[in-house]
């Protein structure tokens, strides 16, 4: 049986819980480069992050499902700064604090920090720590 990716998410706990929503739907899956991400977490970029294998037969039934699970996840959360839903968790090294540790880090020997988190807007390009929650 012959396996493709529908979806890669950079964490143990999203990766479980659409596995398991894809299961109730009865849709055989399984998470591949699952222990490489969550042994260790500085090479979820380089591996692709957590990706969600399902039958080729299935993967259209799984892409349609985890569309409408993106665009409903989409919905309870806006930019406090446009309202829109065009949000995204990412990475940032543009904060100072990413930097000074980096080099820090760098010059002692060390691994480098994780870059931060922030929610980003595609729609006006704002950056935020916080969405606000929204009652669409």
């Amino acid at each position: 049986m012959e396996f493709v990716e529908v979806y890669n998410v950079t964490n143990y706990m999203d990766a479980h819980m659409l596995m398991g929503r894809l299961q109730e739907e009865n849709i055989n899956c399984w998470l591949k480069d699952e222990n490489t991400v969550t042994l260790t977490p500085i090479w979820t970029n380089a591996v692709g992050g957590i990706k969600l294998m399902v039958p080729k037969i299935q993967a259209g039934r799984a892409k349609e499902f985890l569309s409408t699970w993106e665009k409903e996840r989409k919905s309870h959360y806006a930019c406090p700064n446009c309202g829109s839903h065009e949000l995204e968790l990412v990475t940032t090294p543009r904060k100072a604090s990413n930097w000074i540790s980096a080099i820090g880090t760098f010059l002692l020997g060390s691994y480098a920090l994780a870059p931060d988190q922030v929610y980003h807007c595609f729609n006006c390009n704002a950056e935020f720590d916080q969405p606000i929650e929204s009652s669409e």
